[in-house]
């Protein structure tokens, strides 16, 4: 046995590989730049695991979310592999006390989300650390062009020259053709490695429902089994509406959305995981990093944004190689609906120019000021001031920090900061006329020594401890505090925050380059058209279509999906769907045809007729169809 599979066996427990994830090793192993594009739960984050135990130095492994850090952490922790991450909320001396161990060498995996890669006490570490190799998940991320772009991941590059020599891997479930290309190029990848696993799941079956009645056809799809399964919808109130409306029907469910926060989301999460809740309910925020593999099904009751999205959620059913479903209900409104949205998620540069004047002015921020300030962001009550369409308003304020010139960060990652703006000897004279509040700054300044020369992130339970106080007592003092303006003291909120990220720009130099930005909007109508198409056409095999979207020529047929199946149904068949239907109790027409149309049977309406016409079946007065006898 080589060492490789040594590896996989002591610490996953594993004989063998799943498909491409040796090969992929084997580059990594050998210090070549690698992209391994490999399905959703098609095991990627062994893909690099695996091949730093090999190499010689830490592993650097960015990644987009927290939870997905700490899961990853934990998971390698668990397995006995020393592993840690730089997450906000902790404090100045944790991570510190990280970046001295990953130095040092005694941990071998260190998670950082992209933003952490322009700071500067991280750079000053990770040019002195022996860098095995650098892996980039969700390496879809960095390509303006696919539908996941996010601007921290454009960072990754400059880090490379501290260690040019150093492979690195960057990791995907889904992309392009074109977006692979901008993978390796915005990476700097060198003489890189390609390798794709085929985008076909042949145990699913992809199916389209077009109804206006969208629950009720949900109540089918899910059936009577009691297999978990994931229902997605754009809307956050609409989670709660349906999970209400499958509780009312017997289908144990619950919800999930990003308003939601972090207690209550685990919580939910933790139900459905371990079975106590059937159904889960959710926007796309949930998905990432659940690992359940018995889902048998996943279905979006709206129209995705992309196939990369739509390919990577309805991936999470399946996952134990058993047949699965992924099913989307879709009525024609939604496809108005959906050509609507992107017309406001696109707003022209003169409106979105506007809403980042309309913010500054709000704020009241000069020219050339207000770099690093933190607002509470009242959306509705700016929006309404100056007013501005609600997703218009929306779509702008995206564009804006796609720009870099404001955040709107995650509400978890939220914390509270801390600046010493005075002088050393100001501060001194001040702890001594003030002992409790000396007290105080001395703990604060031992704990995070960089408080004097930019803001800090505390954590006042971790502040009281050493104080022998309590949080609120600390946060009271630091209010004290900030009133005589000894310290800048930013508690941390709940509330929606807007940060602006550099002074304040006249409008006018806001998105300068119009091809640049009618080119961003042009692939977003691609990816919509493409969902579209998806959606509306019945001449191509479901998996077929998917796979050709991502670059792929699928040999044959997948034999599950709605278009294939249908092509299997003669009259003979349909006439003989309908009286076995009947035979146990009578149906309304509506009620039998949406059952048949959902097990996959097409042309109902003229095979009813004929069957009337013939005397097989009968309509009654109250409308229901029943066997002729």
């Amino acid at each position: 046995m080589d060492e490789k599979h040594k590896i996989l066996k002591k610490y996953w427990g594993y004989d063998t590989f799943r498909p491409l994830q040796e090969e992929i090793i084997d580059s990594v192993k050998q210090g070549s730049d690698t992209l391994a594009l490999l399905p959703t739960g098609g095991g990627k984050s062994l893909c690099y695991q695996l091949p730093a135990l090999l190499r010689e130095g830490i592993c650097l492994v960015v990644s987009p979310l927290i939870a997905l850090m700490k899961d990853q952490v934990q998971q390698l922790n668990d397995r006995h592999l020393k592993a840690a991450c730089m997450v906000s909320g902790m404090s100045q001396s944790e991570l510190s006390g990280v970046l001295n161990n990953a130095f040092c060498g005694t941990i071998k995996f260190l998670y950082v989300s992209p933003e952490r890669l322009k700071q500067r006490q991280f750079i000053e570490y990770f040019r002195r650390m022996k860098v095995g190799l650098i892996a980039v998940d969700e390496a879809h991320c960095i390509s303006q062009w696919g539908f996941d772009f996010r601007p921290p991941y454009l960072e990754i590059a400059a880090i490379r020259a501290y260690h040019p020599q150093t492979p690195l891997i960057a990791l995907t479930a889904t992309a392009t053709p074109a977006v692979a290309d901008d993978i390796c190029t915005l990476l700097q990848m060198r003489h890189c490695r390609r390798f794709q696993s085929s985008f076909v799941r042949s145990n699913l079956a992809y199916r389209v429902i077009e109804s206006a009645d969208k629950k009720r056809n949900l109540l089918h799809v899910i059936g009577s089994s009691g297999d978990s399964g994931i229902v997605y919808t754009r809307s956050r109130r609409n989670t709660q509406a349906v999970a209400h409306f499958l509780v009312e029907n017997g289908i144990p469910a619950t919800y999930y959305h990003a308003g939601l926060d972090a207690r209550e989301r685990d919580a939910r999460q933790g139900l459905w995981m371990t079975g106590q809740r059937q159904v889960m309910v959710a926007t796309n925020a949930f998905g990432m990093g659940v690992d359940k593999a018995d889902v048998r099904f996943v279905v979006h009751l709206d129209l995705p944004d992309s196939l990369e999205a739509y390919f990577q959620e309805a991936g999470r059913a399946g996952r134990d190689g058993l047949s699965a479903q992924a099913v989307l209900i879709v009525d024609s409104s939604d496809l108005v609906m959906r050509r609507h949205d992107l017309e406001s998620d696109y707003p022209p540069l003169k409106y979105v120019r506007n809403v980042y004047r309309a913010l500054c002015n709000y704020y009241r921020l000069p020219l050339g000021s207000g770099a690093d300030t933190r607002f509470d962001f009242e959306f509705e009550r700016v929006r309404a001031t100056y007013n501005f369409d609600r997703r218009e308003f929306y779509g702008a304020c995206r564009f804006l920090e796609r720009e870099g010139l404001v955040a709107f960060p995650d509400p978890d990652s939220a914390h509270s900061t801390l600046h010493v703006p005075v002088s050393r000897s100001e501060l001194y004279r001040f702890q001594v006329e003030h002992q409790r509040l000396g007290e105080l700054l001395e703990t604060l300044m031992r704990m995070y020594p960089g408080l004097l020369t930019a803001p800090v992130s505390i954590d006042e339970a971790k502040v009281a401890s050493r104080c022998f106080s309590t949080a609120g007592e600390v946060r009271g003092m630091l209010a004290r505090l900030h009133e005589r303006h000894v310290v800048d003291y930013q508690p941390r909120t709940d509330k929606p925050q807007l940060i602006f990220l550099s002074p304040r720009i006249d409008e006018g130099f806001i998105f300068p380059r119009q091809h640049s930005y009618d080119q961003l909007r042009q692939a977003a109508e691609q990816r919509l058209e493409a969902v579209i198409r998806y959606a509306t056409q019945r001449d191509l095999c479901r998996s077929r279509y998917l796979v050709a979207y991502f670059g792929e020529k699928a040999d044959c047929n997948c034999g599950l999906c709605d278009v294939c199946t249908h092509r299997h149904f003669t009259a003979d068949d349909q006439r003989q769907a309908i009286l076995t239907q009947l035979a146990s109790s009578p149906m309304t027409v509506q009620g039998l045809m949406m059952l048949l149309a959902d097990q996959g049977y097409t042309d109902i309406t003229a095979v009813l007729r004929d069957m009337l016409d013939r005397g097989e079946i009968v309509l009654d007065r109250n409308q229901m169809l029943s066997v002729s006898r």
